[in-house]
């Protein structure tokens, strides 16, 4: 395997550090030429200072001095403003772009990427679901292809290496995140504090929340659906707590495909790195007698009704996703700062679908309005 020359969109965050632990013990295979942060200077300093990137953004503006002094005799070039980002990734001296950025600020540097025919390890998964079908079209268009970065989705992609039968269904896992067991009336007056408590994952605020409220699996089932051509009735979501099996394929020979391993994120971002090669890792090794028992059940779609929500958006098809995605988000940041409790989440989801303009096939600068308007009427529902 050649060395690759490597991007990461969001270095400071959870995915980005874990990518460059990736990148640190294979120094030999893969070299960093970009990392961006929206607002952790100190760790964006302190990671160029360790992987001499080429360049750094400090997407924050206002950050941009204390990052230039502090890099100045580093030999990297400093930039400020997500713009800066959106440019960098179409270098020359770039392979792969670790789309790692949170929520659909995403959209403009991925679509950069593609268009300069980079490869996108994609760990952004609103993007897809934003804009599933101008993404997945551009990426035919330009030779760009993309890998997941997401454990589901590595994990099927993984299962599919190899097959040549058709695909029957897709099973996607999930923890069942903080309040699987919580009974119903305790969910809709559960604090952040509460569901910021993962059993399983370390991962960011916001990932963290989508699992609690299953809104992960929803736009992980729309992200399945763009990603593989899978429609969305074909695609199953099913509870598995111990996470480690990280999804399965079911083919038309009936046979089931899965891919197990510890619940450590660093295995599917060095997967999407490396692929098609495997290398070495110093992650946790499970032993299926310690473990001792796997289980599974179904969603109880009336505790989270994240799950229909994100179904019927995608089969409404149009701009509805991008829709849904954008009050999320609002939803999730208003949880965060302490303005709602976790209960009114997909309240918010719902009443923004139900009032947001909606468009069949809209463009790209459509898709960016659509944004823009579901955020607005999210926030006076908050």
């Amino acid at each position: 395997m050649d060395k690759r020359h490597i991007a990461i969109l969001g270095s400071t965050g959870s995915i980005g550090r874990q990518a460059l632990d990736v990148i640190s013990q294979h120094p030999d295979l893969f070299e960093v030429e970009l990392l961006t942060a929206n607002n952790n200077s100190g760790l964006l300093i302190e990671q160029a200072r360790r992987f001499k990137p080429n360049s750094v953004v400090i997407c924050n503006k206002e950050l941009y001095n204390e990052v230039f002094e502090a890099l100045d005799k580093e030999e990297i070039k400093v930039f400020a403003g997500i713009e800066s980002a959106n440019e960098l990734v179409k270098g020359d001296n770039i392979d792969i772009v670790l789309a790692a950025l949170v929520g659909f600020s995403g959209v403009d540097s991925t679509i950069n990427a593609i268009k300069s025919g980079k490869v996108i390890a994609l760990a952004n998964k609103e993007t897809l679901v934003a804009a599933g079908s101008i993404i997945t079209a551009l990426s035919r268009e330009y030779g760009a292809p993309i890998i997941p970065v997401d454990s589901e989705h590595s994990a099927i992609f993984q299962s599919l290496q190899g097959e040549r039968c058709r695909i029957e269904k897709l099973l996607l896992t999930a923890s069942g995140g903080p309040f699987l067991d919580t009974p119903h009336e305790e969910i809709m007056k559960a604090t952040r504090h509460q569901a910021l408590k993962h059993p399983n994952w370390s991962m960011g605020a916001k990932v963290t929340i989508d699992s609690a409220s299953m809104m992960n699996k929803g736009l992980e089932m729309i992200e399945a659906s763009w990603l593989f051509n899978i429609p969305a009735d074909q695609i199953e979501i099913v509870v598995h707590p111990q996470s480690i099996v990280h999804s399965l394929v079911q083919f038309t020979d009936g046979c089931l495909k899965a891919q197990l391993g510890a619940p450590d994120m660093r295995v599917p971002i060095q997967y999407a790195l490396s692929y098609p090669s495997r290398l070495d890792l110093n992650t946790q090794r499970i032993s299926l007698p310690e473990l001792g028992q796997l289980t599974f059940r179904a969603p109880d779609r009336e505790k989270f009704p994240a799950i229909d929500l994100a179904y019927s958006a995608h089969k409404q098809g149009g701009n509805m996703a991008c829709i849904m995605n954008g009050a999320n988000e609002v939803a999730v940041a208003a949880l965060l700062e302490e303005k709602i409790l976790f209960g009114k989440i997909p309240s918010i989801i719902e009443q923004t679908m139900a009032r947001c303009s909606f468009i069949a096939s809209p463009s790209i600068e459509e898709i960016y309005a659509t944004h823009k308007e579901a955020m607005a009427i999210a926030s006076t529902l908050v």
